[in-house]
């Protein structure tokens, strides 16, 4: 059965509506991730870009390129991060906590976690608890 999920960036200039089912939701510990957030992991959920649309009256999110082939997309106005995107992709991701409800979105994986900080266990020690 497929749902539908909405979210957006803190002052909600950025919206997004996503309908289809969820896939890969994950922490991810890479240095970009790290160093865009300014914190020890980001959380993504990915959406089939066929069922997602930009809604907000700010449209799409300004797009800083991050790796060769992809974008992080974030608010122009509260600088709120909501989007990542490879260029050939067919999923669209957003950060977990952009979500207008994320409280059954659980993060089953984990990117990049040998960059991981010291003082954050792995998410499989994590999901016992």
């Amino acid at each position: 059965m497929d749902t539908v999920r909405a979210g957006g960036c803190l002052c909600g200039h950025i919206r997004y509506r996503a309908e289809g089912e969820m896939a890969f939701p994950h922490l991810c510990s890479c240095d970009h991730c790290q160093r865009l957030s300014g914190a020890a992991a980001m959380s993504w959920v990915d959406f089939a870009v066929d069922g997602f649309k930009w809604t907000g009256e700010g449209g799409e999110p300004t797009w800083h390129k991050t790796w060769p082939t992809t974008s992080r997309g974030f608010c122009p106005e509260c600088g709120s991060s909501v989007a990542g995107h490879d260029d050939d992709g067919e999923r669209m991701g957003v950060t977990i906590m952009s979500l207008d409800d994320s409280s059954d979105v659980i993060p089953i994986h984990q990117s990049s976690a040998d960059n991981a900080v010291s003082w954050q266990p792995p998410l499989e020690s994590q999901l016992d608890l």
